[in-house]
């Protein structure tokens, strides 16, 4: 399993592989044709060299109550066929960058979830063929203003904030869709613990579902769904996703 992260290195972003315990730079593009070039001496430790969010997707499709201990705690019923939304691509963040709190929007909520990035262009995928597709899973923070969302029948503009699409710290690859244990932690507290083996559609089906209405670009991401446990979060706060084989995701919480 390789682990791809996208970096501030000499001043500019590019995507970087750890391997073997050894950080490599790139030579290609990692969602086409490359290989490893020299070794980044101190790894992501090395003095300047700053985590980004590792992808910029053109999109980011989310799927609404894909565990069902978080739909029961929503007061929800079970959908029958994924229930889908979009994040733009202006709310990503990268690891250790804020998420800034909307002044007057209420109550705004952590969503762990494991996600996964697209390696190709995806049009109507299959299920059988839908992991040749994928590049990576990853962690993404579903940041959520809980408020607006119970007041309103879409979720655009809950969902849609600068800053509530955390996503990093890498994208593993070399992955398959084998359970992976989802938490999310709030100020070295445990609030979300599950396991994707909980998840009512499964990454193979999500991406057959997905692209059998839109194209995914390479890059872009679908987010499965967060299991129970949501909650506020609050300026000061220090808020972590974790998801098993892949890293956790830590981004402190400021009001904007």
């Amino acid at each position: 399993m390789d682990r791809v992260y996208r970096v501030n290195y000499q001043g500019v972003g590019q995507h970087v592989i750890e391997r073997g315990g050894a950080l490599y730079q790139i030579t290609g593009d990692i969602f086409g044709a490359y290989a490893l070039g020299a070794v980044i001496p101190g790894g992501l430790s090395a003095a300047g060299l700053r985590t980004l969010a590792p992808v910029t997707p053109s999109k980011i499709v989310c799927v609404g109550l894909n565990y069902k201990d978080h739909a029961a705690e929503t007061g929800r019923a079970l959908p029958a066929e994924p229930l889908l939304f979009l994040k733009p691509s202006s709310a990503v963040i990268g690891p250790g960058e804020p998420i800034r709190l909307p002044p007057g929007v209420g109550r705004v909520d952590h969503e762990a979830e494991l996600a996964l990035v697209i390696g190709r262009r995806a049009h109507r995928v299959p299920r059988a063929r839908a992991w040749e597709y994928v590049l990576g899973l990853t962690c993404l923070n579903d940041v959520t203003a809980r408020d607006l969302q119970n007041r309103e029948s879409q979720f655009t503009r809950c969902k849609g904030f600068d800053t509530f699409a955390p996503i990093g710290p890498c994208v593993a690859t070399g992955l398959d869709g084998e359970p992976r244990a989802v938490e999310g932690w709030v100020n070295n507290q445990r609030r979300q613990a599950s396991n994707t083996r909980h998840l009512l559609f499964p990454i193979d089906y999500l991406v057959e579902f997905v692209t059998f209405v839109m194209t995914l670009e390479p890059g872009d991401v679908i987010s499965t769904g967060t299991p129970e446990g949501i909650g506020p979060l609050v300026s000061g706060d220090t808020v972590t996703v974790k998801v098993e084989g892949i890293g956790d995701l830590t981004n402190p919480v400021m009001s904007e």
